[in-house]
């Protein structure tokens, strides 16, 4: 046996899986909820649970920062650890809603996330709450990061950050309008860049087809753009000369299975083309850009994303020319109304 004069521990693989789950289920947390917050799909997370010994050590070291088993170090953790501090306060803000509460998302959602990277100053919250409303990106009719103004729905200050949860009840209980999945959202921002917001899908809130059956063509490019958009209006807004910040995004797209790729929301859109089912229950998809490239580049930012997505459904070789158009359609288009 080599010589341990640091004398650290062999891991004992088994006996971290069962703390881990022994963890989860303290936290009541379910194998999907643990498999959502730390980013990785189901038959990853299952795998994990019995033991195996083939998965990366990035994917184990997401599932076991979830449950407080990796001590955070570098600036990706520390977004972990946020994105996580506030999937935790968005389940505790619904716990107490049915099962099948548009709340809930109970087909699926969507989840969204950015750090921006480098030296960006720092604001009292007040004020970052001013700022945090001017970087909303009106170019839908219901944007990432909307401030409503009746008091219960506006953003309000908490735990060091900006929070807003779009509740599908009304103060007296009742559903209130515009309380499907696609307009309950949750999001929370730091004054550090750090964002995350979580929505239901438009396509389920439709009479023309069943929930939880169509996933649309067009919407991911005018989410995620939208998304990097906000993210760049934010940095330039927090620092005048924002050519220095970096933009880490990740988008995590749940409840797919049973959904086919269609085009619904629009017609006149260049990605016209249906695909099959989706092959498998969610997506992940990452990347970095510069405020100049999210500016300037958009499409070709989105193109690497919109494609790895589109392949969970069968569709390949989509060109940056069909993204690129219809990042030009979601730019030039200037809504005002509260509607999707």
């Amino acid at each position: 046996m080599p010589a341990n004069p640091g004398r650290v521990e062999a891991l004992n693989w088994k006996l971290v899986v069962a703390e881990a789950i022994r963890r989860r289920r303290s936290e009541k947390l379910t194998q999907k909820e643990h498999a959502a917050l730390a980013g990785v799909s189901i038959p990853t997370i299952v795998a994990f649970d019995r033991g195996e010994e083939t998965l990366t050590l990035a994917k184990v070291f997401d599932i076991l920062r979830v449950v407080g088993l990796v001590v955070e170090r570098d600036s990706n953790s520390v977004q972990g650890a946020f994105v996580s501090d506030a999937l935790t306060r968005w389940r505790e803000l619904t716990k107490n809603l049915p099962d099948n509460s548009p709340g809930r998302f109970p087909t699926g959602s969507y989840q969204f996330d950015y750090a921006l990277e480098g030296d960006l100053p720092t604001f009292e919250l007040h004020k970052f709450k001013d700022i945090l409303e001017k970087a909303v990106i009106r170019h839908t009719g219901w944007p990432l990061f909307l401030f409503l103004t009746r008091h219960e729905l506006a953003p309000y200050e908490k735990d060091g950050t900006i929070e807003c949860w779009l509740k599908p009840t009304d103060e007296t209980g009742a559903n209130r309008p515009l309380g499907d999945p696609a307009h309950c959202d949750f999001w929370r921002v730091a004054p550090s860049g750090r964002a995350l917001i979580v929505r239901g899908y438009q396509e389920d809130s439709q009479d023309t087809f069943a929930p939880a059956t169509i996933f649309d063509t067009t919407l991911p490019v005018w989410r995620m753009g939208e998304l990097l958009l906000h993210a760049a209006e934010l940095a330039t807004l927090m620092k005048r000369d924002a050519a220095d910040i970096k933009v880490r995004m990740r988008a995590h797209y749940s409840g797919l299975t049973g959904r086919v790729l269609r085009n619904w929301g629009n017609p006149s859109s260049d990605l016209i083309f249906e695909g099959g089912a989706a092959r498998s229950d969610e997506a992940v998809l990452e990347t970095t850009a510069t405020i100049q490239d999210i500016k300037e580049k958009l499409a070709d930012v989105l193109h690497p994303l919109v494609a790895s997505l589109f392949e969970r459904f069968g569709v390949s070789g989509l060109s940056v020319e069909r993204v690129r158009a219809e990042v030009g359609r979601l730019t030039e288009n200037s809504l005002h109304s509260v509607r999707s």
